[in-house]
């Protein structure tokens, strides 16, 4: 449950129907309604009475309602106290994020937050998973984008979207736009250990293999390789979906099986009393929408 998620919740309330509050908020019907699912199966509880025409809260959903509405005025009370300091008094957000994500999310992050938040100053630092975990239960980073984290780390996991892996090749190598997981075996890779571990752990079941012929933990050396050629690798797709790339390189999808990553937002369990961490949270939350949309995070692009 986030912010998003009660604004949502609270839109259809006071609306009295999905359709209604989706022309309200500009959101799509059927993205409203998943989001209403997966709300009333995260609480285990049916929110609204579904009527003939429209939907009326149940006796759950009054009890969310009137909470609702006091976090979300608390949240308002939030942004008001941090527009209204001074100049000399900016709080600071430290993000971590993964080489992968840096060239895709920050650009649109860092200009969304100085232009409605210009009393926090905004801060990142790059590195993979593990380490990005690391500094955040030591209090080096306030909160970060991390990859597929698993269990046992003293953080709060907030999940954002699923984003598929894809073979990409310099063009003399000749692939088409569709390979199978069994040519996987034939092609020489080039690929960081933290994709190759989520990769292989993937295609364990089937008994498949990758052909790697070397681990470079640096994303921009592989894409300078493959770029070059004769080399491939497998990365997830946004990593190419970056203007500037070269018309060399080909993004192949892989099928007979669902190569992907789960991106997660992690964030400290305690804050510090930083006001501006749900926020931000927000408005990364917002940016990810955002880049979904235009197909970021898909093999085909949006329309």
């Amino acid at each position: 449950m986030n912010l998003k998620t009660l604004r949502y919740f609270v839109a259809i309330a006071d609306a009295g129907s999905l359709t209604a509050a989706a022309a309200a908020i500009s959101i799509a019907q059927p993205a409203l309604t998943r989001q209403l699912r997966e709300l009333e199966a995260d609480l285990g509880v049916p929110l609204f009475h579904r009527m003939p025409r429209g939907v009326r809260l149940t006796q759950a959903g009054v009890t969310l309602y009137e909470a609702a509405q006091r976090i979300l005025g608390e949240a308002q009370r939030v942004r008001q106290r941090l527009a209204s300091k001074t100049s000399d008094s900016k709080t600071t957000v430290v993000l971590g994020v993964s080489p992968t994500l840096a060239r895709v999310l920050l650009p649109g992050l860092f200009e969304h937050c100085l232009r409605t938040l210009p009393e926090v100053e905004l801060r990142s630092r790059e590195a993979f998973t593990p380490e990005l975990l690391d500094w955040l239960e030591r209090g080096m980073i306030d909160m970060a984008v991390v990859t597929n984290p698993g269990v046992g780390r003293s953080v709060s996991l907030h999940p954002l979207l699923g984003e598929p892996f894809a073979l990409i090749t310099h063009a003399s190598m000749g692939m088409g736009p569709i390979v199978s997981v069994a040519q996987l075996a034939r092609i020489p890779l080039l690929m960081t250990s933290l994709h190759r571990d989520l990769v292989e752990r993937q295609l364990l079941p089937l008994g498949k293999t990758l052909n790697v012929q070397a681990v470079l933990d640096s994303v921009d050396t592989i894409r300078a390789l493959v770029q070059k050629g004769p080399w491939a690798t497998i990365m997830p797709v946004s990593v190419y979906k970056e203007a500037g790339t070269s018309s060399e390189v080909v993004m192949s999808q892989i099928t007979g099986i669902q190569l992907n990553r789960l991106l997660v937002l992690a964030t400290r369990l305690e804050p510090e009393g930083k006001l501006a961490i749900p926020v931000v949270q927000e408005m990364i939350e917002a940016e990810f929408s955002r880049l979904m949309r235009e197909g970021v995070f898909t093999f085909t692009a949006a329309t």
